[in-house]
């Protein structure tokens, strides 16, 4: 019963902002309005992954002033890229700002694994790539430094993920005295397929645990066949930093499809992610990284598909195959040819993230303000 509720509340929903129309622009106030009927619960820290818009390119000033636009309590500046520069001077200028606005900075970066094609190159060796990541995080006040190891191809590489996980633990290795002195930890991401939770421990166990920690992504947790509120379950002891979305799973003949989607328009039970994001993540940011409209096959029915994935505990799969049993296909987002292509990603992009935001403040109760 409980599941026939959750899903004519998702379908009520969706239908007031369809409503509402594709240009919905939401300002401090018509979010604020929502915190008056909210849940009276724990809350916590509501936020962003500055990925949600990436096709917008704003920088990050202009993403701190949007953040406390929507009345939001952190930001995730999830690349490098994002800053004019790196130099000391402007980044504390941007905590500066951060601070008056009252807006609490996490950072990251890209891929660190050193065997992994997913490595970010553009700023040296791995090592310098997560040295330079480190000292940004301590100038800014980030407690956490958000990285990943790599992708779902980098299973299917000679040696499997193990082999990756290796190279990335002997990589944090090199740099854990660093860590230690800045009082950042190493957040890695459970990422676009690459690390089931399980394996994330084993990486933060083996590299220690006094220096890195998990950035827990509910939506990442369905490509390697998970269900997000386990993949909660065992990475929150671990957990420092977030990047949250729902996810839409089904049942396709071959095995399941995924669509990620804005929060409350999949099959995930977000009520219940919330509330064990509030028992056992207190302190963690509650951050929005909202990747709408793609999808993604995972034909397991097909005995090939399972040499990347011989690690997969049959409890673990049980879940990720309850929740495709509840799910219902959808449309994948197709964007119009050009010359509107460009504009109509980024509407598009922005309209799901302050759907999830208004969601998040009015069904789930979270956030501060």
């Amino acid at each position: 019963m409980k599941e026939c509720r959750d899903a004519i509340r998702r379908r009520e929903f969706g239908k007031k902002l369809a409503s509402v129309g594709g240009g919905l622009a939401l300002t401090a106030n018509a979010v604020g309005a929502g915190t008056r009927t909210r849940k009276r619960m724990k809350q916590i820290k509501l936020g962003f992954d500055n990925y949600s818009i990436r096709e917008l390119g704003w920088k990050a000033p202009r993403l701190l002033d949007y953040a406390a636009s929507l009345q939001l309590d952190s930001i995730l500046l999830s690349d490098l890229f994002v800053y004019a520069d790196h130099s000391e001077r402007y980044l504390k200028d941007l905590k500066a700002k951060a601070d008056d606005l009252g807006v609490e900075i996490q950072m990251g970066t890209g891929g660190i694994c050193p065997s992994s094609d997913r490595r970010e190159t553009a700023f040296g060796s791995p090592e310098e790539h997560l040295r330079l990541t480190l000292r940004i995080a301590g100038v800014l006040g980030s407690t956490a430094a958000r990285c990943f190891l790599g992708g779902m191809d980098d299973r299917k590489d000679p040696g499997g993920i193990q082999r990756h996980i290796e190279t990335t633990v002997e990589l944090l290795r090199k740099v854990r005295g660093h860590a230690l002195d800045l009082g950042v930890k190493i957040a890695v991401e459970n990422h676009a397929g690459d690390l089931q939770a399980r394996e994330l421990v084993g990486l933060i166990e083996a590299a220690g645990k006094d220096y890195v920690g998990a950035t827990v992504d509910a939506g990442n947790a369905t490509w390697t066949l998970e269900d997000p509120v386990r993949n909660l379950e065992i990475l929150a002891p671990y957990a420092v930093s977030s990047g949250i979305r729902d996810s839409m799973v089904w049942e396709d003949g071959r095995g399941a499809r995924v669509q990620w989607t804005a929060m409350g328009e999949g099959c995930v039970d977000t009520e219940a992610y919330a509330e064990k994001f509030r028992a056992l993540c207190p302190n963690v940011p509650f951050q929005l990284e909202i990747i709408s409209g793609i999808q993604r096959s995972f034909p397991y029915l097909d005995s090939v598909f399972w040499g990347p994935y011989e690690s997969v505990r049959a409890s673990d799969f049980a879940a990720f195959l309850a929740l495709a049993k509840r799910g219902s296909p959808l449309e994948a987002f197709q964007a119009p040819a050009p010359p509107e292509k460009g504009a109509a990603i980024q509407t598009y992009q922005k309209t799901q993230l302050e759907h999830s935001i208004k969601y998040c403040k009015e069904e789930l109760g979270l956030g501060l303000k």
